[in-house]
């Protein structure tokens, strides 16, 4: 999110890629077991987000959220629109009681940091771009993704110059600080969810910068307000 961008200068990017060395991909088991709740009730999340999506121009666009990551959401007039329902540690209350499944595994999940349903409309790009820093990786949950002519999955994550087809009820725990960039290549709206995870397994001195960082985070956001 734009808020951690502002708060996370370049020096401390290379703090977090100097000390951990993990592949773009990394185990769900192992570094967040909570993935199991979310893929068991994969279904109910959908059509949660199905229900949302009936009433899409009430849900913002990213940059309407975040007017810093217009150059990855308003780069081509097609819309990417989030339903945030959790921002580092903030809940939003009013998107929380809108999903109430979703809503109850996000609070079951102390390592879920931020939440939202994200929305790609049809032949949406979004710029290839990284991360801000290692101390927070990406969940992937695909809720409702069009197909192409070969039935693989139409939307296309490439990470660190290698291709991702994340399907109904698939998932992909990823390492964002990666370059990456994603393609709706079909004709219809893609749902997923996206989860910010606290990563597991750093050093101590890493683990408390990046509550630091995250407290920081969360502080602005109350702040700011985000609905």
């Amino acid at each position: 999110m734009s808020l951690l961008y502002d708060l996370s200068a370049n020096a401390v990017r290379r703090i977090y890629d100097a000390r951990i060395d993990t592949p773009p991909v990394l185990d769900a088991g192992t570094y967040f077991p909570d993935a199991a709740r979310f893929v068991a009730s994969w279904r109910q999340i959908r059509d949660e987000a199905l229900a949302l999506a009936a009433h899409m121009q009430t849900i913002p666009r990213f940059h309407e959220i975040m007017p810093a990551q217009a150059e990855i959401s308003a780069n081509d007039g097609k819309d990417w629109r989030l339903c945030v329902l959790k921002i580092y540690g903030t809940d939003v209350e009013k998107n929380m009681a809108l999903c109430p499944t979703l809503g109850h595994i996000v609070s079951l999940s102390p390592d879920v940091l931020s939440a939202s349903l994200s929305f790609l409309a049809p032949h949406k790009h979004i710029p290839r771009h990284r991360g801000p820093f290692r101390g927070v990786l990406r969940y992937q949950l695909g809720l409702s993704v069009p197909l192409d002519d070969d039935g693989r999955p139409a939307a296309v994550l490439s990470l660190n110059d290698h291709e991702h087809r994340i399907g109904d009820g698939q998932h992909l725990l990823w390492d964002d600080t990666y370059p990456h960039e994603v393609w709706n290549n079909s004709n219809q709206m893609r749902a997923a969810l996206l989860l910010d995870v606290r990563r597991r397994h750093m050093p101590a001195d890493l683990r408390m910068l990046s509550r630091a960082l995250i407290a920081s985070v969360g502080m602005v956001a109350r702040w700011r307000g985000v609905e």
